[in-house]
C-alpha cells in the first residue's frame, strides 16, 4: 500500500490531500458488516431495500439503496469506425435517450457475455465475432449496488431476417442509427448525449482506440464488482 502522508485535508505542497501514485488508485471491496436487513419495497424488477450497517469507528447508521440485478451494455464498433446508438424512451427521465444496446442479468448463471450476446441482436440485430470487456461501472454509487459491464464488440453482421427478435413496449419502434465514435464523443462532451452507459462507453472507446485498444479485457475477464459474479 501507498505510504498516507495525511488523511483528508492534510496539506502537501499547499494543497490538501496526499501524493498517490496512479497505479495505487483502485477501488476495493471492503463490505461492512450487515446488522439489519429488511425489503421495503417489492418492484418489478428492482427492490427497495434498508440495511442497517456497522461502519466501525463510524457506528451503525441506517441505508437505503436499490437491489438491482446489474446490466450490460455493448460498444458495438463496425469496421468504418462507427458505434451503433439506439434511441429508447425513458420515462423517469421523461426523454428520448440515445443509448448502448443493453439489458438486465435477469438470467440466473448466465455469463455476462452472453447477456451482451442476447442484447446485441435483440435491439441492433448484429452479431459479433469478437468480444472484449471495455469497462465497469457502478450506476449511481450512493443509491444502488447496480454494477454494469460495458462490451466491445466488433467484427459485426447482420441477424438472419427469420431470427429477428420481435420487440415490445419501450422498444417497439427503436430508432438505431450509426454513429462516427469522435463525432459520438463530441456529442457527449457537448452535453447533448446524457445516458451514463452512453457517456462512460463512448469515452472509454475513444481512449482505448488511441492506445491501440491495449486496455481491453478478456470477455470473461473478473467481476468482482457484481455480487453474484464474485
Amino acid at each position: 500500500m501507498p505510504e498516507r502522508l495525511g488523511g483528508v485535508g492534510a496539506s502537501v505542497g499547499g494543497l490538501p490531500g496526499s501524493d498517490l501514485p496512479g497505479s495505487d488508485v483502485v477501488d476495493v471491496l471492503a463490505p461492512r458488516p450487515v446488522l439489519e436487513s429488511t425489503t421495503v419495497h417489492h418492484g418489478m424488477i428492482w427492490d427497495i431495500v434498508a440495511e442497517r450497517v456497522d461502519l466501525g469507528e463510524a457506528g451503525p447508521v441506517r441505508r437505503e439503496f436499490v437491489s438491482h440485478p446489474g446490466a450490460v451494455a455493448v460498444l458495438t464498433l463496425d469496421d468504418r469506425g462507427r458505434v451503433l446508438l439506439v434511441q429508447q424512451y425513458r420515462h423517469p427521465a421523461e426523454h428520448m435517450l440515445w443509448e448502448l444496446p443493453a439489458g438486465l442479468l435477469d438470467v440466473a448463471g448466465e455469463p455476462p457475455v452472453d447477456a451482451a450476446r442476447r442484447e446485441l441482436a435483440e435491439e441492433g440485430d448484429l452479431v459479433a465475432g469478437t468480444w472484449h470487456v471495455l469497462l465497469d461501472i457502478f450506476m449511481s454509487p450512493g443509491g444502488s449496488d447496480e454494477a454494469v459491464r460495458i462490451f466491445l464488440a466488433r467484427d459485426v453482421s447482420p441477424v438472419a431476417d427469420s431470427d429477428r427478435f420481435a420487440r415490445e413496449h419501450e422498444e417497439l419502434g427503436m430508432v438505431a442509427a450509426w454513429v462516427d465514435l469522435d463525432e459520438a464523443r463530441d456529442a457527449v462532451l457537448a452535453g447533448r448525449v446524457h445516458s451514463p452507459t452512453a457517456v462512460c462507453g463512448l469515452m472509454a472507446a475513444v481512449m482505448a482506440r488511441d492506445s491501440g485498444w491495449a486496455t481491453l479485457r478478456p470477455d470473461d475477464a473478473p467481476w468482482p464488482e457484481h455480487k453474484a459474479y464474485r
